[in-house]
């Protein structure tokens, strides 16, 4: 395929970034949005060019190729379940939907259609993740994340597990290529009906070797300053990654059998080591990390392969599993207690 015609559903907060990367791609003929409130789509229109629809029955008669659906995650299945019928192709925002019913739902459109459904986890293809995803014989055995900001009344059609969390848990189900076996969490209503902090203790199944690996996962969106970090403890590395400052750091065990077995004799011991200098037993790196644009990467990525005819890197399964992981999570905080719709 040469020239794609894409264009946007709901010009929002995310939106209106999709429209902004489709305008100025030279492969793509940027149609136009569709969004419920004409004076906004009428400002993106002014500044990217396109038409603004009053319906995604008006831009499917138009022609379309491919579209991104960023509307609140209530009103994702009916967009794409007329989208994919026609055999337009979509990138669904996060979450794919707001349960596993409506998520299966819009899975089986996709296979159904044959056309090309991608989730919108941006994460992948933050530089971050993308240096972690470089690291050879990452095998975790414990994870940290924590993702907290101040509220910002967003994306509050739904809790923090499946605004914020969401995030983390695909990454997580990427990095361990399966679902957790065990989820234990807790929530706390403040602001809505819907949980505004939550935390979560996922372990995972045995890996080759017979390990599992435990994630403890913390989203808030009522703190008082922004953080994203995420921390790996393997067997011979330790990696400790800041988004925001964007940032990974890599410590590995590089003394030998020898040495440990010295050190470990000498603490047997009572051995008084203060004086070791600890970094002489380790290596540590800093990471180099990439300047593109997440979202760049991520519609390439989608572009790319309705090309192609090949899978997305975040398909209709992994976007199923995120939310299926996400809705065990809050089941798990109900049954502890928490007070939530």
């Amino acid at each position: 395929m040469g020239r794609l015609r894409c264009g946007v559903i709901g010009v929002g907060r995310m939106g209106r970034h999709h429209a902004r990367v489709y305008a100025q791609d030279a492969a793509v003929d940027f149609v136009g949005v569709v969004d419920r409130d004409p004076a906004r789509a009428s400002g993106i229109t002014e500044e990217w060019g396109g038409r603004a629809f009053e319906s995604v029955d008006a831009l499917l008669a138009h022609g379309v190729d491919a579209v991104t659906i960023a509307t609140p995650t209530i009103h994702h299945r009916d967009a794409a379940e007329r989208l994919l019928g026609a055999g337009v192709s979509c990138l669904i925002e996060k979450p794919l939907a707001p349960d596993v019913t409506e998520a299966a739902a819009i899975a089986e459109a996709a296979r159904d259609s044959g056309a090309v459904l991608q989730v919108g986890h941006i994460v992948r293809y933050d530089p971050v993740m993308v240096a972690i995803r470089s690291l050879p014989d990452i095998h975790p055995r414990f994870i940290e994340v924590d993702r907290i900001s101040p509220m910002t009344f967003r994306s509050v059609d739904v809790g923090v597990v499946l605004d914020m969390m969401i995030h983390d848990l695909d990454v997580l189900l990427m990095l361990l290529g399966a679902e957790p076996e065990d989820v234990q969490a807790n929530a706390v209503c403040v602001v809505g009906e819907a949980e505004d902090v939550c935390n979560a203790r996922l372990t995972f199944p045995p890996n080759l070797e017979g390990l599992r690996c435990v994630a403890n996962v913390t989203a808030s969106r009522l703190a008082m300053k922004t953080e994203r970090k995420m921390r790996i403890i393997c067997e011979d590395a330790y990696i400790s990654a800041d988004f925001v400052a964007r940032k990974v750091t890599v410590v590995r065990k590089t003394a030998n059998a020898a040495q440990l077995a010295e050190v470990r004799a000498q603490l047997a011991a009572g051995a008084d080591l203060s004086s070791v200098d600890y970094l002489n037993l380790v290596q540590v790196d800093d990471l180099e990390i990439g300047s593109a644009e997440p979202l760049k990467l991520q519609i390439d990525d989608f572009l790319d392969a309705v090309r192609t005819g090949r899978h997305p890197m975040v398909d209709a399964q992994a976007g199923f599993a995120a939310v299926r992981t996400a809705e065990r999570i809050v089941d798990s905080a109900r049954a502890a207690g928490a007070r939530m719709v």
